[in-house]
């Protein structure tokens, strides 16, 4: 079984067990996404419109952090400006329990 949820602005198509990265929520422990888009079965496929009615998927949270710094640099040629910035993207690491349909 396997499910399309839709969290942060994008979607992602998990399975029991998967870990996932996905952007930072602020939350701890148990995590429910109610915004479920398609629901797969040995049997067939459900799809929402736009969600599945009583779909959910439940993910436990593993850890919070941030990745890799990368850099930032703009400049306009012949004019003498630049700027030279960092950036590290926060994330939430989950991991799939339970995908109830």
């Amino acid at each position: 079984m396997y499910a399309v949820i839709e969290t942060g602005g994008k979607q992602y198509q998990v399975k029991e067990g998967d870990i996932l990265f996905i952007e930072k929520l602020e939350a701890e422990g148990e995590i429910t996404f109610d915004k479920v888009i398609i629901v797969g079965k040995d049997n067939g496929v459900t799809v929402g419109a736009p969600y599945v009615d009583g779909a959910s998927v439940k993910a436990t949270l593993l850890k919070n952090g941030k990745a890799k710094k990368i850099t930032v640099f703009t400049y306009k040629p012949k004019k003498h400006i630049k700027r030279k910035m960092g950036h590290r993207q926060p994330y939430s690491q989950v991991r799939i329990e339970a995908i109830n349909a």
